[in-house]
């Protein structure tokens, strides 16, 4: 008698086990991220987020930017902030639930072509609160090196189009493989999720 009792509280706790270790992967795949606002944006040191055009720019300005081209490099940076959702507030039958982004080993698509890449430099709480937390991200890369191909003009026309007047981060892209905190431990995106500006996106 005793033997059997001992079993079925082995069985019980495995249960009791399997149902945590469940609950916790469907509340981390919950977890959503969307692109934000891009912010100090500058090309060649020279800030942007007031110009509209082409023709906002000054002649001195110019003449800074197209120096820096003909040495073969347009340097630019930014902050991109990418804005996490987690939903677990308690509501719809979920437990709340904090989730803790440990890593977010990440790469940046710019116009569809990979540029640079990078991580958080410390674990970051996104409370089970259904706000939004904004994760800032400092971006700084040679423009010229990926888009050889445009004149500068072009390439200024880009880099207006994304943190310039009225700019966005329409034309980013991020891909990111999060490793999240939880209680049974941590747990890696399977494999890497695309975050864009103009919806949340979770793990699949």
């Amino acid at each position: 008698m005793k033997k059997i009792f001992i079993t079925f509280a082995i069985l019980l706790m495995f249960s009791s086990l399997s149902c945590s270790v469940f609950e916790t992967i469907v509340n981390v795949s919950r977890l959503k991220f969307k692109l934000g606002k891009v912010e100090n944006f500058e090309v060649s040191g020279i800030p942007i987020a007031e110009k509209k055009k082409f023709n906002d720019f000054t002649s001195l300005e110019l003449l800074k930017i197209s120096s820096s081209v003909a040495q073969g490099e347009l340097p630019v940076s930014f902050i991109l902030n990418v804005e996490a959702k987690n939903p677990n507030d308690g509501t719809g039958g979920y437990p709340k639930t904090d989730i803790q982004i440990k890593s977010f080993p990440f790469k940046l698509y710019l116009n569809d072509k990979e540029t640079i890449g990078g991580n958080i430099e410390s674990p970051i709480n996104v409370p089970g609160s259904g706000e939004i937390v904004n994760i800032p991200f400092k971006m700084s890369l040679d423009l010229f090196k990926f888009f050889k191909n445009k004149d500068y003009q072009s390439l200024i026309n880009l880099a207006l189009n994304i943190g310039g007047y009225g700019g966005s981060s329409s034309k980013l892209e991020v891909y990111a493989q999060p490793i999240l905190t939880t209680k049974i431990g941590d747990i890696s995106y399977p494999e890497e999720i695309k975050i864009v500006s103009y919806e949340f996106t979770k793990k699949q």
